[in-house]
């Protein structure tokens, strides 16, 4: 046996017995329209909400917000890039993308958050590297509260998942608050159904 092996045999069997985990309720949550929630949620974080009717609309979207000369890497498919994103997409190759274009599995009412695992990244520095995201969330995909978000069966499945809720920001240098930071500059969430 060697060293490694000895020292992973003591752990385990130092492991405390297993036991049930408790049932937690679920909380009420307040009452009212989750997209109107959703946006008076995100609206203080820094991010915006828009509508479109169809993926010409985002495109559109994209060229007046961010210029027709604008690097965009799109995980959407019908929403137009001019990097290719695939599983094979090296993820410092993103670095000097202006716009990343991804669809949210879901949206939280309560907090303004999207949800993304390893699938609607496609590459997970998108949602990260890049200087602007937009996001397509079909309104009929928002749940009430974190509560149930956890209970989803997508979200235990997922090899890692993120909440994201607006765009980067500090205010720990002298209080001032600068956005994209440590992240995105800008979040746009764009109401569009899946089925669009």
């Amino acid at each position: 046996m060697t060293t490694r092996e000895a020292f992973l045999s003591k752990i385990r069997s130092a492991q405390p017995a297993s036991r049930p985990r408790p049932d937690v309720p679920v909380f009420p949550t307040p009452a009212g329209d989750l997209r109107e929630r959703f946006t008076a949620a995100l609206t203080p974080m820094g991010g915006i909400c828009v509508d479109a009717s169809g993926l010409d609309d985002v495109n559109a979207l994209i060229a007046s917000r961010f210029g027709s000369d604008a690097a965009v890497a799109s995980a959407v498919a019908g929403v137009k890039g001019t990097r290719e994103v695939s599983a094979d997409t090296v993820p410092a190759s993103l670095e000097n993308v202006d716009v990343g274009v991804v669809r949210a599995r879901f949206g939280v009412a309560e907090t303004g958050s999207v949800w993304f695992s390893e699938q609607e990244y496609v590459v997970n520095s998108i949602g990260y590297i890049v200087q602007h995201l937009v996001v397509l969330l079909d309104p009929s995909q928002l749940v009430e509260g974190l509560q149930q978000v956890y209970r989803r069966d997508d979200f235990k499945s997922a090899r890692y998942a993120a909440l994201v809720t607006g765009p980067s920001a500090t205010a720990d240098i002298e209080g001032v608050l600068i956005r994209g930071a440590q992240g995105v500059r800008s979040l746009t969430i764009v109401w569009l159904a899946d089925n669009q």
